[in-house]
Formats: C-alpha cells, sequence, structure tokens
C-alpha cells in the first residue's frame, strides 16, 4: 500500500533553514508528481510545491517561492523540500502527498515551528 512518512521538521528561529524529506513505497515512485503542502492552526490546507516525476518542472506558491526548494531523488523514492529564510507564518504541519489512480494519499505530517 502506498506509505508516505514525512521527517525533518522541528522549531527554529526566523531567518533559519529546514530540511523536510518525504520517504515514500508501495508505488512506482519515479512515476508521479509529488506535492508538498502545509496547515497552519485555524487555517485551510494549501499547496507548497510540486515537482514533476523526473523532476524536470517545479512549482511553488507566492508565499514560499524563492525561499523554499522542491527536490527529488528517485533513486531512494524520497521527495525533499529545503526551507530557507523561514517566518513565524511558515509555521504549519506540512504533509507529502501524491494523486495515484484516482485517489490523494497524505503522509502523517511533520510540525514546523517558526519562533525566536
Amino acid at each position: 500500500q502506498v506509505q508516505l512518512v514525512e521527517s525533518g521538521g522541528g522549531l527554529v528561529q526566523p531567518g533559519g533553514s529546514l530540511r523536510l524529506s518525504c520517504a515514500a513505497s508501495g508505488f512506482s515512485f519515479s512515476s508521479y508528481t509529488m506535492s508538498w503542502y502545509r496547515q497552519a492552526p485555524g487555517k485551510e490546507r494549501e499547496l507548497v510545491a510540486t515537482i514533476t516525476s523526473a523532476g524536470g518542472t517545479t512549482n511553488y506558491a507566492a508565499s514560499v517561492k524563492g525561499r523554499f526548494t522542491i527536490s527529488r531523488d528517485n533513486a531512494k523514492n524520497t521527495v525533499y523540500l529545503q526551507m530557507n529564510s523561514l517566518k513565524p507564518e511558515d509555521t504549519a504541519v506540512y504533509y507529502c502527498n501524491v494523486a495515484r489512480l484516482g485517489r490523494t494519499f497524505w503522509g502523517q505530517g511533520t510540525q514546523v515551528a517558526v519562533s525566536s
């Protein structure tokens, strides 16, 4: 079955960096677009970044463009989110996502808190 396991979250000061990882299994990882979403307290889940199957095309939410970088290693079945210049408004639970055969799959999420 499809499994997505996020890691790498934590508490960081404003201006700091974190690298999130999402380890995928149970499907042909290299064939699918992968995405990162986030959900802040009291807010709806929002799309942060996507990367196509071979990594050739990436897209970002306007709020993170220029600060976050999505990448993937198809040999390791892992997608990453490098987050730089973090702001308090980046505080959220970050989720990995894949849409496959008409279904959407989510990981359990990893908490990112940006605070001084």
